[in-house]
C-alpha cells in the first residue's frame, strides 16, 4: 500500500467515525470538535468530513466549528433553540469562556420582569457580537477570566455594578433579592464572591461588602473589601439605614 492509499484509507476511516458520532446526536443540539473528540491533528481532516456532510443537509453550521443536526418537523426544519444557539458561542473547545449579562441575566435572577431584546455576552479576552435572527448580542468586557467556576458570581457582581439601573426594579427591591441570593452562598462561594468583588468599582466592593455584613457572614475577606475603598469618598445608592443598617461602616449613603 502506498503512502497516499494510507492517507487516505486514515481519512475515509475517520470520516466514517465522525458520521457515526454525529448520527449518535440527538437533533437541535448544537457541537463542535471537542463534542465528536476530534485530535487537533486531525482538524483539517474533520472539517473536510464535516462540510461534506453540510452539502448533504445532515448538519447545519452555527458559526466557525460549530454545528447542529437540523430537527425535522411537519412544519419544516427547526434550528436550535435559543439556549443551544448561545452555548456555541460561549464555549471553546469545550470549555467556558463566556457567559450572558445584562438585563436577560437580571431577568433570569428575578430582579427585573422586563425582557431584553438584545443580550450581553462577557468575555475576559474576545469580543462576542451575534447577529442571527432572534439572536442579537453585544460584547462587552468581564472582569475576569470566565470559566464553569466562576461565571454565576460574576453575573451575580455584574447585577450589583448596574442595580441603579435595572429596569422595573427599584434600589431597594434589588438589595432584597440580591440578599437573599447571597444568603444561599457557601463558605466557599462567598470566599469566590469576595475575590471577584475586589476586581470591581468600589460601588460592588462597599455594597458587596455591606450586604454580606448584614446578612451575618463573618469573612476575613470582608477586611480586604473596606480596606479597598476611599473612606473620603461616599457611594451615592438612595439606601437608607432600614434596609442596610451596615452602609455607614462603607460609605454608602
Amino acid at each position: 500500500m502506498t503512502f497516499k492509499n494510507y492517507k487516505y484509507l486514515c481519512a475515509m476511516t475517520l470520516a466514517a467515525e465522525i458520521r457515526k458520532k454525529i448520527n449518535q446526536l440527538p437533533e437541535g443540539k448544537t457541537f463542535g470538535y471537542n463534542d465528536i473528540c476530534i485530535a487537533k491533528e486531525n482538524y483539517l481532516t474533520a472539517a473536510k468530513a464535516l462540510e461534506r456532510m453540510q452539502k448533504e443537509g445532515l448538519i447545519k453550521k452555527v458559526s466557525k466549528g460549530v454545528f447542529y443536526k437540523p430537527q425535522q418537523t411537519v412544519f419544516g426544519e427547526l434550528e436550535p433553540v435559543y439556549g443551544e444557539l448561545l452555548r456555541s458561542y460561549l464555549f471553546k473547545n469545550g470549555k467556558r469562556v463566556a457567559y450572558e449579562t445584562g438585563f436577560s441575566l437580571y431577568n433570569k435572577l428575578g430582579l427585573t420582569t422586563q425582557m431584553a431584546f438584545q443580550i450581553k455576552i462577557a468575555s475576559r479576552n474576545k469580543r462576542i457580537n451575534i447577529n442571527r435572527g432572534a439572536l442579537q448580542a453585544k460584547a462587552v468586557k468581564s472582569y475576569a477570566d470566565v470559566n464553569e467556576n466562576n461565571y454565576q458570581i460574576l453575573g451575580i457582581l455584574d447585577a450589583v455594578k448596574d442595580i441603579k439601573n435595572i429596569p422595573d426594579c427599584s434600589v431597594q427591591q434589588a438589595l432584597r433579592r440580591l440578599s437573599s441570593i447571597l444568603q444561599t452562598y457557601n463558605e466557599k462561594q462567598t470566599d469566590a464572591l469576595i475575590k471577584y468583588a475586589l476586581l470591581y468599582p468600589p460601588r460592588v466592593r462597599a455594597l458587596v461588602g455591606a450586604i454580606l455584613e448584614q446578612i451575618g457572614r463573618e469573612n476575613k475577606g470582608l477586611d480586604n473589601l473596606n480596606a479597598s475603598l476611599n473612606p473620603l469618598s461616599t457611594i451615592k445608592l438612595g439606601i437608607n439605614e432600614v434596609e442596610l443598617p451596615t452602609k455607614s461602616k462603607w460609605y454608602i449613603a
